[in-house]
């Protein structure tokens, strides 16, 4: 069998952060503002410290108005609601969204309801995930499922009656990744999988599409995917590595080396699915502009 496509992300993205470069000249010459992008971070969490600051970088890069707000450790509940009011009521801000993880004391299911769905860049409001599960795709787009759509279609990928097997449950994921796969157009049939599953590896070699967001460092291995299948990595995991410069390395939840000798398309991790994120994330901001 011949080697794999590498499906890059890096190249995507970079597509579509040049069609929000236009739209948001667009709206710069139509309505003399832009959009708006408000990131909260509480506490010091060293990797959501990187991930903000390249959240903030990209804004500055595409021309969208951001604000960074780091608050500390110990900020209490109310604290953190009190920002997120401010920024709901703030007519430059378009869109919200709250670092996660935060700290123990914080209830993320409780900030997750304050923000104003309109402004819910995340998707993780009730209101906006009940659209995405009716099949709704006119409002905000979980960032990653999204992202993975978009590598899916700029690659041509078939998916009409394909069997997607969505290794992954999780509110983030799993569940909305389900949905957009199932959606009418898209038309694949999709198994989502877990750690409970039965006979796993015997279902994820039934895969055309194996999105793989199970948060396991290399957990899918060769034998467990059908040749010539799709493999869509999800996962982002840092396992220590003593001769890597940080002192680990990132590695994602397949087995990289192994499947891509089996696999007909694979993304690779660091590189495959993780820009599409942040440029899904920008393309909500965009939208968020428009939400009244």
């Amino acid at each position: 069998m011949s080697e794999a496509l590498i499906i890059d992300g890096k190249t995507v993205a970079a597509s579509v952060h040049a069609k929000s470069i236009e739209q948001i000249a667009e709206i710069k010459e139509k309505y003399g503002t832009v959009p708006g992008l408000a990131v909260i971070l509480v506490g010091e969490n060293p990797a959501s410290q990187v991930y903000v600051g390249t959240k903030v970088k990209k804004c500055a890069e595409l021309g969208i108005y951001s604000e960074k707000i780091v608050l500390p450790e110990n900020t209490t509940q109310e604290e953190l609601l009190a920002v997120i009011d401010r920024l709901n009521k703030d007519p430059r801000i378009h869109g919200i969204l709250v670092q996660s993880p935060p700290p123990k004391q914080i209830n993320e299911e409780e900030v997750v309801l304050a923000i104003d769905p309109a402004k819910d860049v995340d998707c993780f409001h009730p209101f906006n995930a009940g659209k995405l599960f009716l099949g709704d795709t006119t409002g905000f787009m979980p960032c990653t499922p999204y992202g993975v759509m978009k590598l899916l279609e700029y690659y041509k990928i078939p998916t009409k009656g394909k069997h997607a097997v969505v290794l992954g449950r999780s509110n983030i994921v799993g569940k909305p990744m389900a949905a957009l796969l199932s959606n009418k157009g898209v038309d694949a049939t999709v198994t989502v999988a877990h750690s409970r599953t039965e006979n796993l590896k015997e279902l994820l070699q039934t895969a055309d599409i194996l999105v793989a967001a199970i948060g396991k460092p290399e957990f899918v291995k060769a034998d467990m995917v059908k040749p010539g299948a799709v493999v869509i990595d999800v996962g982002i995991n840092r396992i220590p590595d003593a001769t890597a410069a940080k002192g680990y390395r990132i590695v994602g939840d397949v087995d990289f080396a192994e499947v891509s000798k089996v696999a007909s398309a694979i993304t690779p991790v660091p590189g495959g699915v993780g820009p599409m994120t942040i440029a899904m994330l920008m393309q909500n901001a965009i939208r968020g502009f428009f939400n009244k």
